[in-house]
């Protein structure tokens, strides 16, 4: 075997190919086959997970750990269950998740919260204090 096909061997022990292509794919594939539960009460997810930024940024969470957990051998994914997964279902799947507005059948814009523009010069670069901060009277 040549020195190139051994470094090409460890180059790929020591960064696999993830399991799944993309998120759609570890979603449709895995994350919803395997963890069901009766929906409705406790327990809300929409169709369109897609459209709700928290349910990806918490699902993206979710895969990219599993990925990285699947391969630390005997209790990777005993781990991933107890840090990862346990934690974020209730959460993902709750009452007050991300799902919260939306049926298996039905899905509804979330709503988000007002914003109103930071004033101009409130958040300086380089200084730790808020001009708020910095004009609070001396006692």
């Amino acid at each position: 075997m040549s020195s190139n096909a051994i470094n090409s061997s460890a180059a790929q022990e020591a960064n696999p190919k993830p399991l799944y292509a993309d998120l759609t794919g570890w979603v449709t594939q895995h994350f919803v086959p395997i963890y069901r539960r009766t929906l409705g009460g406790d327990f809300r997810w929409c169709a369109q997970w897609w459209q709700h930024g928290e349910a990806i940024s918490r699902l993206m969470a979710l895969w990219y750990s599993w990925e990285a957990m699947r391969l630390q051998g005997a209790t990777g994914m005993a781990l991933w269950y107890r840090d990862h997964l346990d934690h974020q279902l209730p959460v993902l799947l709750g009452p007050r998740g991300p799902f919260y507005q939306c049926t298996e059948n039905e899905h509804l814009i979330p709503h988000q919260a007002r914003l109103v523009p930071t004033p101009s010069g409130w958040l300086v670069s380089g200084s730790s204090a808020s001009p708020a901060e910095e004009q609070l009277p001396e006692d």
